[in-house]
Parts: C-alpha cells; sequence; structure tokens
C-alpha cells in the first residue's frame, strides 16, 4: 500500500487576461496539474474556498480588488491561511516583488516568463510545502505523513526491519509541574537524543509522531544498541531539566482536583516494538498498532523498558 495521494495537484490560476491564463492553463495541464482559472480577485477568492486548490497563481495587476489585496484576505482566513501562492508581477515592477513576498507569497514570476521557469517555480513551491507539513514545527523532525510514507517504502522492499514507538513515562506530571514551556523541552532533549542515536546508523529513521511520542525505524540488530544509547543520554540530560530541590530527592509532586497531591518519580522512557517479519503487513498502519500496543506493555514495567513483540505471526 502507498501513503502518497493519487489524486492530481490542483492549481488555481487568477488573470485579468484570458490570453495569459489560457496558456498558463494549458501549461500546467500539460505537466500533469488539474487547472482552474479566475478572471478576477472575487471570483479567485471564491474559488479557493470552493475548489480548494494546492496552490494558486495570481496577478499582482487587476481591477477593482488587485491580487495583494487578495492574497492578504488569504492569509487572514484559518481556512487558506498556508496556501501556497505564487505572485505574477510585470517586468521591471521590482515595488510589486517586495509588497508581494511582504504580503505572504512564497514566489513570484516575472511577465512575461518562460514556460519551463514557471513550471520548475511551481514544482518547487509545492514540494517546499509538503516537506513543511510534513516536519514537526517543534523537534523539526519529520510527522505522520513521512513516517506512513517510510514504513510503506520499506514495506515494498521485503527487507526486515524494526519500528519503535517511544514515549516519556511521567510527562503529564511535568506538565503539570512546570508548564507547557518546560515540557516542551523534555520532548526536544528525547528528539534530540534519539536523533544522535539514529545519525550513526545508515538505515535508521527517526519521525516525530505529536506530543512526546516518536517513532524509530531501524535495522532488527540496531534495536538494543540504539534504544539503549537514546534512553540513557536522555536520562542524563532530562536531570537537568528539573528544578534542583526535585532532582535531588528524584520525584516531584503534583497537585490536582481529581487525585489530590501525588509524588511522580522522575522522567523514564517506554519503548514498543514491532518486527516487520512478525506477520505479512500490508499496511504501515498495522505495524504501528502492533508497535503502540508493544509500547502499553512497557509502560506497565518500571523504569524504562523496551517491549519487543516476540509472537508468532497470525
Amino acid at each position: 500500500m502507498s501513503v502518497v495521494e493519487d489524486s492530481r495537484q490542483k492549481i488555481l490560476v487568477v488573470d485579468d487576461d484570458p490570453d495569459i491564463t489560457g496558456f498558463v492553463e494549458m501549461s500546467l495541464r500539460v505537466e500533469g496539474y488539474d487547472v482552474a482559472v479566475a478572471h478576477d480577485g472575487l471570483a479567485a477568492l471564491q474559488m479557493v474556498r470552493s475548489y480548494q486548490p494546492d496552490l494558486m497563481i495570481l496577478d499582482v495587476m487587476m481591477p477593482e480588488l488587485d491580487g495583494i489585496e487578495v492574497l492578504r484576505r488569504v492569509r487572514a482566513d484559518p481556512v487558506t491561511t498556508a496556501l501556497p501562492v505564487i505572485v505574477l508581477t510585470a517586468k521591471g515592477q521590482t515595488p510589486d516583488k517586495v509588497i508581494g513576498l511582504q504580503a505572504g507569497a512564497d514566489d513570484y514570476v516575472v511577465k512575461p516568463f518562460d514556460t519551463l521557469e514557471l513550471v520548475v517555480r511551481v514544482q518547487n513551491t509545492l514540494r517546499r510545502n509538503r516537506e513543511s507539513r510534513e516536519v514537526s514545527p517543534l523537534s523539526g523532525l519529520p510527522g505522520n505523513h513521512r513516517i506512513l510514507r517510510e514504513i510503506a517504502d520499506r514495506l515494498r522492499t521485503g527487507k526486515p526491519f524494526a519500528v519503535c514507538y517511544c514515549d516519556i513515562d511521567g510527562f503529564k506530571a511535568v506538565n503539570d509541574a512546570y508548564g507547557f514551556a518546560r515540557g516542551d523541552e523534555f520532548i526536544v532533549t528525547l528528539g534530540r537524543k534519539l536523533l544522535e542515536a539514529v545519525a550513526t546508523r545508515s538505515s535508521a529513521f527517526l519521525g516525530h509522531v505529536g506530543g512526546d511520542d516518536f517513532v524509530v525505524i531501524c535495522d532488527p540488530e540496531d534495536i538494543r544498541p540504539l534504544t539503549e544509547q537514546a534512553v540513557t543520554e536522555f536520562e542524563k540530560a532530562a536531570d537537568a531539566l528539573y528544578d534542583p530541590e526535585d532532582r535531588e530527592r528524584g520525584y516531584i509532586t503534583v497537585k490536582s482536583r481529581r487525585d489530590g497531591v501525588k509524588d511522580v518519580g522522575l522522567v523514564t522512557v517506554s519503548i514498543g516494538v514491532a518486527l516487520s517479519t512478525r506477520r505479512p503487513y500490508t499496511d504501515p498502519r498495522q505495524i504501528i498498532a502492533d508497535a503502540t500496543e508493544m509500547k502499553s506493555v512497557a509502560k506497565s514495567q518500571p523504569g524504562s523498558y523496551v517491549a519487543v513483540d516476540r509472537r508468532s505471526g497470525e
């Protein structure tokens, strides 16, 4: 199974000159894109909502509602704020380029333009947008979509691999006692230590699911050395993130309405591991589910623990 979307990417072309929109539409359709056209700013704003393009090519100079105002409204709307936009500017109109970029344009093309240049800029803008959506803003690591794609790619090769699902034990208590900003420091630290362990193994991959959850994909023989290095280094680094008095006594005191006052030990790491050889996986989500199940087993054990799924295949 591939997790990469098969549908054609949609591009909205906005220009009051029908010759230009016709030329751009034809050029992009040849490249395999689905293309829609609008000839004024108001129609463009309506189509951004109804057509839901993956990218908009927007002329700056249009009567009534110009491209800059269209761009500002697109960026001001939470639903469309992340839409990639390439603005078209007349040759020599440097202020238009600057104003467009300041208003939130991702790139610009100068008219008259070369077809190849336009296509390359469209491809690059879409690629950058896709990559940015696949990256966790907190850790800078690949996110869920990229993790699933990595697993799908490895399933296709047939080469054995392991999926390690990691999270921090006692993380909620850290957030409750110190606040989310301090909690983020623990998340970033785990991500950094996992990355250091992954970096020494050429075939290993690290992704950030969200919160304190990470996924490592590696060769089965790397499970033990990789996880031991990451956990050991994380526990050392995490100690320094506590207030001195909490670190010295080995626990933090947390108050809640439901549980009252509770003492919670310093953070540890639970890791659940699923092996691609355990059964004939066809969907990346199946092996993620098994790794998640093993993480629950790891959490039932004291301290940092790695639980590997050794059950026979189904």
